[in-house]
Protein backbone atom coordinates (compact mmCIF):
# COMPACT_ATOMS: atom_id res chain seq x y z
CA UNK A 1 0.00 0.00 0.00
CA UNK A 2 2.60 2.49 -1.19
CA UNK A 3 2.16 6.04 -2.45
CA UNK A 4 4.00 9.35 -2.30
CA UNK A 5 3.36 9.98 1.40
CA UNK A 6 3.92 6.44 2.66
CA UNK A 7 7.25 6.34 0.82
CA UNK A 8 8.26 9.74 2.15
CA UNK A 9 7.40 8.82 5.74
CA UNK A 10 8.54 5.20 5.52
CA UNK A 11 5.13 3.65 6.29
CA UNK A 12 3.76 0.21 5.53
CA UNK A 13 0.14 1.37 5.58
CA UNK A 14 -1.54 4.72 4.74
CA UNK A 15 -3.11 4.96 8.20
CA UNK A 16 -2.60 8.14 10.23
CA UNK A 17 -3.72 7.98 13.86
CA UNK A 18 -4.38 11.25 15.66
CA UNK A 19 -4.29 10.83 19.43
CA UNK A 20 -3.39 12.69 22.61
CA UNK A 21 -1.85 9.50 24.03
CA UNK A 22 1.84 8.83 23.48
CA UNK A 23 1.35 5.07 23.95
CA UNK A 24 -1.05 4.99 21.01
CA UNK A 25 1.40 6.98 18.87
CA UNK A 26 4.09 4.39 19.47
CA UNK A 27 1.79 1.39 19.02
CA UNK A 28 0.39 2.59 15.69
CA UNK A 29 3.77 3.59 14.26
CA UNK A 30 5.33 0.28 15.30
CA UNK A 31 2.42 -1.51 13.59
CA UNK A 32 3.17 0.20 10.28
CA UNK A 33 0.99 3.33 10.34
CA UNK A 34 1.85 6.82 11.54
CA UNK A 35 0.95 7.84 15.08
CA UNK A 36 0.28 11.57 15.36
CA UNK A 37 0.45 13.21 18.79
CA UNK A 38 -2.01 16.02 19.48
CA UNK A 39 0.08 18.79 21.05
CA UNK A 40 -2.71 21.08 22.20
CA UNK A 41 -2.92 21.11 25.98
CA UNK A 42 0.84 20.66 26.43
CA UNK A 43 3.14 23.52 27.28
CA UNK A 44 6.59 23.30 25.72
CA UNK A 45 8.17 21.49 28.66
CA UNK A 46 5.36 18.93 28.78
CA UNK A 47 5.58 18.44 25.02
CA UNK A 48 9.33 17.84 25.31
CA UNK A 49 8.70 15.11 27.89
CA UNK A 50 6.09 13.43 25.67
CA UNK A 51 8.27 13.54 22.55
CA UNK A 52 11.35 12.28 24.38
CA UNK A 53 9.31 9.35 25.71
CA UNK A 54 8.10 8.58 22.20
CA UNK A 55 11.67 8.78 20.88
CA UNK A 56 12.79 6.27 23.49
CA UNK A 57 10.05 3.73 22.73
CA UNK A 58 9.33 4.01 19.02
CA UNK A 59 12.64 2.65 17.74
CA UNK A 60 13.38 3.77 14.20
CA UNK A 61 9.71 4.32 13.34
CA UNK A 62 8.38 7.78 12.34
CA UNK A 63 5.61 9.80 13.95
CA UNK A 64 3.85 13.13 13.48
CA UNK A 65 2.61 15.96 15.68
CA UNK A 66 -0.63 17.93 15.38
CA UNK A 67 -0.78 21.56 16.54
CA UNK A 68 -3.74 23.93 16.80
CA UNK A 69 -3.12 27.38 15.36
CA UNK A 70 -6.40 28.90 14.12
CA UNK A 71 -6.39 31.17 11.09
CA UNK A 72 -8.21 33.75 13.23
CA UNK A 73 -8.79 34.04 16.97
CA UNK A 74 -9.15 36.61 19.75
CA UNK A 75 -5.75 38.05 20.66
CA UNK A 76 -4.08 37.18 17.34
CA UNK A 77 -0.76 38.97 16.90
CA UNK A 78 0.25 39.05 20.57
CA UNK A 79 3.29 36.82 21.07
CA UNK A 80 3.92 37.59 24.76
CA UNK A 81 2.06 34.75 26.50
CA UNK A 82 1.70 36.67 29.78
CA UNK A 83 0.24 39.73 28.10
CA UNK A 84 -1.98 37.63 25.89
CA UNK A 85 -3.37 35.70 28.87
CA UNK A 86 -4.17 38.86 30.80
CA UNK A 87 -5.74 40.49 27.77
CA UNK A 88 -7.99 37.52 27.10
CA UNK A 89 -8.95 36.97 30.74
CA UNK A 90 -10.28 40.53 30.89
CA UNK A 91 -12.57 39.81 27.92
CA UNK A 92 -14.45 36.94 29.61
CA UNK A 93 -17.79 38.01 31.17
CA UNK A 94 -18.34 37.03 34.81
CA UNK A 95 -21.69 35.45 33.87
CA UNK A 96 -19.89 32.74 31.90
CA UNK A 97 -17.73 31.68 34.82
CA UNK A 98 -20.72 31.79 37.14
CA UNK A 99 -22.79 29.66 34.78
CA UNK A 100 -19.99 27.07 34.63
CA UNK A 101 -19.84 26.82 38.43
CA UNK A 102 -23.61 26.49 38.64
CA UNK A 103 -23.59 23.64 36.12
CA UNK A 104 -20.83 21.80 37.96
CA UNK A 105 -22.48 22.24 41.35
CA UNK A 106 -25.86 21.21 40.00
CA UNK A 107 -24.34 17.93 38.79
CA UNK A 108 -22.47 17.45 42.07
CA UNK A 109 -19.02 17.51 40.55
CA UNK A 110 -16.68 17.97 43.55
CA UNK A 111 -14.66 21.13 43.91
CA UNK A 112 -10.90 21.03 43.53
CA UNK A 113 -8.60 20.75 46.54
CA UNK A 114 -7.63 24.21 47.87
CA UNK A 115 -4.03 23.85 46.72
CA UNK A 116 -4.87 22.92 43.12
CA UNK A 117 -4.78 25.79 40.62
CA UNK A 118 -6.99 26.02 37.56
CA UNK A 119 -4.45 27.62 35.28
CA UNK A 120 -5.44 30.00 32.50
CA UNK A 121 -6.79 27.45 30.05
CA UNK A 122 -4.63 29.03 27.34
CA UNK A 123 -2.55 25.95 26.52
CA UNK A 124 -2.82 26.18 22.76
CA UNK A 125 -5.01 27.74 20.09
CA UNK A 126 -2.61 30.67 19.47
CA UNK A 127 0.75 31.57 17.96
CA UNK A 128 2.31 32.37 21.34
CA UNK A 129 2.07 28.68 22.27
CA UNK A 130 2.07 26.96 18.86
CA UNK A 131 5.29 28.53 17.56
CA UNK A 132 7.41 27.32 20.52
CA UNK A 133 5.76 23.92 20.15
CA UNK A 134 6.93 23.71 16.54
CA UNK A 135 10.45 24.70 17.57
CA UNK A 136 10.42 21.80 20.04
CA UNK A 137 9.01 19.36 17.48
CA UNK A 138 11.83 20.14 15.07
CA UNK A 139 14.37 18.94 17.67
CA UNK A 140 13.11 15.36 17.31
CA UNK A 141 14.42 13.45 14.30
CA UNK A 142 11.64 10.85 14.10
CA UNK A 143 8.94 13.54 13.97
CA UNK A 144 8.52 13.56 10.20
CA UNK A 145 5.50 15.79 9.82
CA UNK A 146 3.48 18.57 11.43
CA UNK A 147 -0.25 19.06 10.85
CA UNK A 148 -2.32 22.09 11.82
CA UNK A 149 -5.86 21.38 12.93
CA UNK A 150 -7.40 24.79 12.24
CA UNK A 151 -6.49 26.83 9.20
CA UNK A 152 -3.43 27.38 7.05
CA UNK A 153 -0.24 27.79 9.11
CA UNK A 154 1.54 31.16 8.81
CA UNK A 155 4.06 31.33 5.92
CA UNK A 156 7.09 31.61 8.21
CA UNK A 157 6.02 28.49 10.11
CA UNK A 158 5.50 26.56 6.86
CA UNK A 159 8.95 27.62 5.67
CA UNK A 160 10.55 26.66 8.98
CA UNK A 161 9.03 23.16 8.97
CA UNK A 162 9.81 22.45 5.34
CA UNK A 163 13.36 23.80 5.66
CA UNK A 164 13.94 21.12 8.30
CA UNK A 165 13.06 18.41 5.76
CA UNK A 166 9.68 17.67 7.33
CA UNK A 167 6.26 17.77 5.71
CA UNK A 168 3.56 20.19 6.80
CA UNK A 169 -0.17 19.86 6.23
CA UNK A 170 -3.48 21.08 7.57
CA UNK A 171 -7.08 20.01 7.98
CA UNK A 172 -9.91 21.50 5.98
CA UNK A 173 -13.68 21.23 5.82
CA UNK A 174 -14.33 22.88 2.45
CA UNK A 175 -12.68 22.94 -0.98
CA UNK A 176 -12.01 26.67 -0.50
CA UNK A 177 -10.02 26.00 2.65
CA UNK A 178 -8.13 23.25 0.83
CA UNK A 179 -7.29 25.68 -1.96
CA UNK A 180 -5.79 28.10 0.57
CA UNK A 181 -3.65 25.27 1.93
CA UNK A 182 -2.46 24.45 -1.58
CA UNK A 183 -1.67 28.11 -2.33
CA UNK A 184 0.44 28.22 0.83
CA UNK A 185 2.57 25.36 -0.50
CA UNK A 186 1.58 22.71 2.04
CA UNK A 187 2.80 19.17 1.41
CA UNK A 188 -0.52 17.46 2.09
CA UNK A 189 -4.13 18.29 2.96
CA UNK A 190 -6.47 16.49 5.36
CA UNK A 191 -10.12 16.65 4.27
CA UNK A 192 -12.32 16.13 7.31
CA UNK A 193 -16.01 15.59 6.83
CA UNK A 194 -18.95 16.50 9.03
CA UNK A 195 -18.99 13.04 10.68
CA UNK A 196 -15.60 13.49 12.31
CA UNK A 197 -14.88 14.12 15.97
CA UNK A 198 -13.51 17.40 17.22
CA UNK A 199 -13.66 20.49 15.02
CA UNK A 200 -15.58 19.77 11.82
CA UNK A 201 -17.34 21.63 9.04
CA UNK A 202 -20.77 21.17 7.47
CA UNK A 203 -19.98 18.91 4.49
CA UNK A 204 -20.19 15.12 4.71
CA UNK A 205 -17.12 13.05 3.95
CA UNK A 206 -18.45 11.28 0.84
CA UNK A 207 -19.10 14.68 -0.74
CA UNK A 208 -16.06 16.50 0.63
CA UNK A 209 -13.27 14.02 -0.09
CA UNK A 210 -13.52 13.96 -3.92
CA UNK A 211 -14.08 17.71 -4.05
CA UNK A 212 -10.89 18.40 -2.11
CA UNK A 213 -8.91 15.75 -4.02
CA UNK A 214 -9.88 17.44 -7.30
CA UNK A 215 -9.29 20.94 -5.90
CA UNK A 216 -5.69 20.45 -4.81
CA UNK A 217 -4.40 17.72 -7.18
CA UNK A 218 -1.64 16.59 -7.35
CA UNK A 219 -1.11 17.41 -3.64
CA UNK A 220 -1.84 14.27 -1.57
CA UNK A 221 -5.08 14.30 0.40
CA UNK A 222 -5.79 12.28 3.54
CA UNK A 223 -9.44 11.42 4.13
CA UNK A 224 -10.84 12.11 7.61
CA UNK A 225 -14.25 12.07 9.23
CA UNK A 226 -16.14 8.83 9.76
CA UNK A 227 -13.29 6.41 9.07
CA UNK A 228 -13.61 3.51 11.47
CA UNK A 229 -13.37 0.42 9.28
CA UNK A 230 -11.44 -1.04 6.40
CA UNK A 231 -14.47 -0.63 4.14
CA UNK A 232 -14.45 3.11 4.77
CA UNK A 233 -10.71 3.16 4.20
CA UNK A 234 -11.20 1.37 0.88
CA UNK A 235 -13.81 3.93 -0.15
CA UNK A 236 -11.40 6.77 0.60
CA UNK A 237 -8.58 5.15 -1.38
CA UNK A 238 -10.94 4.40 -4.28
CA UNK A 239 -11.82 8.10 -4.44
CA UNK A 240 -8.15 9.00 -4.77
CA UNK A 241 -7.14 9.72 -1.19
CA UNK A 242 -3.51 9.03 -0.23
CA UNK A 243 -4.56 7.56 3.11
CA UNK A 244 -6.93 7.93 6.02
CA UNK A 245 -6.64 10.27 8.99
CA UNK A 246 -8.31 8.64 11.97
CA UNK A 247 -8.96 9.94 15.47
CA UNK A 248 -12.03 8.68 17.32
CA UNK A 249 -11.00 5.10 16.65
CA UNK A 250 -8.12 5.34 19.13
CA UNK A 251 -10.13 6.62 22.10
CA UNK A 252 -11.12 3.13 23.27
CA UNK A 253 -8.01 1.06 22.50
CA UNK A 254 -6.09 -0.71 25.26
CA UNK A 255 -3.32 1.89 25.19
CA UNK A 256 -5.70 4.88 25.45
CA UNK A 257 -4.99 7.13 28.42
CA UNK A 258 -8.55 8.34 28.93
CA UNK A 259 -10.23 7.80 32.30
CA UNK A 260 -12.34 4.62 32.52
CA UNK A 261 -15.57 6.61 32.96
CA UNK A 262 -14.97 8.52 29.72
CA UNK A 263 -14.00 5.39 27.81
CA UNK A 264 -17.18 3.69 29.03
CA UNK A 265 -19.20 6.68 27.79
CA UNK A 266 -17.76 6.11 24.33
CA UNK A 267 -18.39 2.36 24.46
CA UNK A 268 -22.03 2.93 25.46
CA UNK A 269 -22.78 5.64 22.88
CA UNK A 270 -24.51 5.27 19.53
CA UNK A 271 -23.83 7.29 16.39
CA UNK A 272 -26.86 9.44 17.21
CA UNK A 273 -25.38 10.51 20.55
CA UNK A 274 -22.99 13.14 19.18
CA UNK A 275 -23.56 16.82 18.49
CA UNK A 276 -21.55 19.71 17.08
CA UNK A 277 -21.26 22.30 19.82
CA UNK A 278 -19.27 25.47 20.53
CA UNK A 279 -19.71 24.98 24.27
CA UNK A 280 -16.15 23.95 25.09
CA UNK A 281 -13.85 25.45 22.46
CA UNK A 282 -15.78 28.28 20.83
CA UNK A 283 -15.76 26.60 17.41
CA UNK A 284 -18.11 23.84 16.17
CA UNK A 285 -16.73 20.65 17.71
CA UNK A 286 -18.35 17.21 17.57
CA UNK A 287 -18.64 15.58 20.99
CA UNK A 288 -20.98 13.39 23.00
CA UNK A 289 -24.27 15.11 23.69
CA UNK A 290 -24.93 15.60 27.41
CA UNK A 291 -26.49 18.05 29.86
CA UNK A 292 -23.61 20.46 29.29
CA UNK A 293 -24.07 20.74 25.52
CA UNK A 294 -27.84 21.00 25.91
CA UNK A 295 -27.57 23.77 28.52
CA UNK A 296 -25.48 26.06 26.33
CA UNK A 297 -28.11 25.84 23.58
CA UNK A 298 -30.91 27.22 25.75
CA UNK A 299 -32.00 30.85 25.15
CA UNK A 300 -31.71 31.71 28.85
CA UNK A 301 -28.01 30.79 29.12
CA UNK A 302 -24.91 32.76 28.03
CA UNK A 303 -23.90 32.75 24.39
CA UNK A 304 -20.68 30.90 23.66
CA UNK A 305 -17.57 33.01 23.16
CA UNK A 306 -15.03 32.78 20.37
CA UNK A 307 -11.78 30.80 20.44
CA UNK A 308 -9.84 30.75 22.75
CA UNK A 309 -12.10 32.73 25.12
CA UNK A 310 -14.68 29.97 25.50
CA UNK A 311 -12.04 27.40 26.42
CA UNK A 312 -10.64 29.79 29.01
CA UNK A 313 -14.12 30.59 30.34
CA UNK A 314 -14.93 26.91 30.93
CA UNK A 315 -11.51 26.01 32.32
CA UNK A 316 -12.98 25.09 35.69
CA UNK A 317 -15.26 22.55 34.04
CA UNK A 318 -12.33 21.01 32.16
CA UNK A 319 -10.23 20.65 35.30
CA UNK A 320 -12.96 19.47 37.68
CA UNK A 321 -14.43 16.96 35.22
CA UNK A 322 -10.93 15.73 34.42
CA UNK A 323 -10.18 15.16 38.09
CA UNK A 324 -13.54 13.54 38.88
CA UNK A 325 -14.59 11.89 35.57
CA UNK A 326 -16.78 9.25 37.22
CA UNK A 327 -18.99 12.03 38.64
CA UNK A 328 -18.85 14.42 35.67
CA UNK A 329 -19.88 12.60 32.50
CA UNK A 330 -23.05 14.67 32.10
CA UNK A 331 -20.98 17.84 31.91
CA UNK A 332 -17.72 16.41 30.53
CA UNK A 333 -15.96 17.28 27.27
CA UNK A 334 -15.96 14.05 25.26
CA UNK A 335 -15.01 14.86 21.65
CA UNK A 336 -15.70 11.95 19.30
CA UNK A 337 -17.02 11.32 15.79
CA UNK A 338 -20.14 9.54 14.61
CA UNK A 339 -18.24 6.25 14.31
CA UNK A 340 -18.57 6.04 18.09
CA UNK A 341 -21.55 3.77 17.46
CA UNK A 342 -19.17 1.04 16.27
CA UNK A 343 -16.59 1.60 19.01
CA UNK A 344 -18.01 -1.01 21.35
CA UNK A 345 -15.03 -3.20 22.13
CA UNK A 346 -11.58 -2.47 23.58
CA UNK A 347 -8.78 -3.68 21.28
CA UNK A 348 -5.01 -3.35 20.98
CA UNK A 349 -3.94 -0.49 18.71
CA UNK A 350 -1.89 -2.85 16.54
CA UNK A 351 -4.90 -5.11 16.06
CA UNK A 352 -6.98 -2.12 14.97
CA UNK A 353 -4.34 -1.26 12.35
CA UNK A 354 -4.22 -4.83 11.02
CA UNK A 355 -8.03 -5.13 10.94
CA UNK A 356 -8.28 -1.89 8.96
CA UNK A 357 -5.74 -3.15 6.44
CA UNK A 358 -7.26 -6.62 6.07
CA UNK A 359 -10.80 -5.35 5.62
CA UNK A 360 -9.60 -2.67 3.22
CA UNK A 361 -7.83 -5.25 1.05
CA UNK A 362 -10.89 -7.54 1.12
CA UNK A 363 -13.11 -4.64 0.05
CA UNK A 364 -10.83 -3.60 -2.80
CA UNK A 365 -10.55 -7.21 -3.99
CA UNK A 366 -14.35 -7.53 -4.01
CA UNK A 367 -14.55 -4.37 -6.07
CA UNK A 368 -12.01 -5.74 -8.54
CA UNK A 369 -13.96 -8.98 -8.77
CA UNK A 370 -17.16 -7.06 -9.52
CA UNK A 371 -15.40 -5.08 -12.21
CA UNK A 372 -13.95 -8.23 -13.74
CA UNK A 373 -17.38 -9.86 -13.73
CA UNK A 374 -18.87 -6.79 -15.35
CA UNK A 375 -16.28 -6.75 -18.13
CA UNK A 376 -16.85 -10.46 -18.70
CA UNK A 377 -20.58 -9.87 -19.16
CA UNK A 378 -19.93 -7.04 -21.57
CA UNK A 379 -17.52 -9.18 -23.56
CA UNK A 380 -20.11 -11.94 -23.69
Amino acid sequence: MKNELTRRFGLEFPIYAFTHCRDVVVAVSRAGGLGVLGAVGFDVEQLRIELEWIDEHIGDKPYGVDIVLPASYDGAGEMDLGKLTGQLQSMIPDEHRQFVREMLDKHEVPELPPDEELGSGLMGWNAATAVPQVEEILRHDNAVMVANALGTPPPDLVEQIQASGRAVGALCGTPAQASRHASAGLDFVIAQGYEGGGHTGDIGSMVLWPQVIDEVAPIPVLAAGGVGSGRQMAAALAMGAAGVWTGSLWLTVEEAAGPPAQIQSFLDATSKDTVRSRSYTGKPCRMLRNDWTEAWERPDTPDTLGMPLQMMAVREAMVRSGRYPDKAQQVAFNPVGQIVGSMNKVKRSADVVYELVEECIDSLERSQALLAAGWALNDG
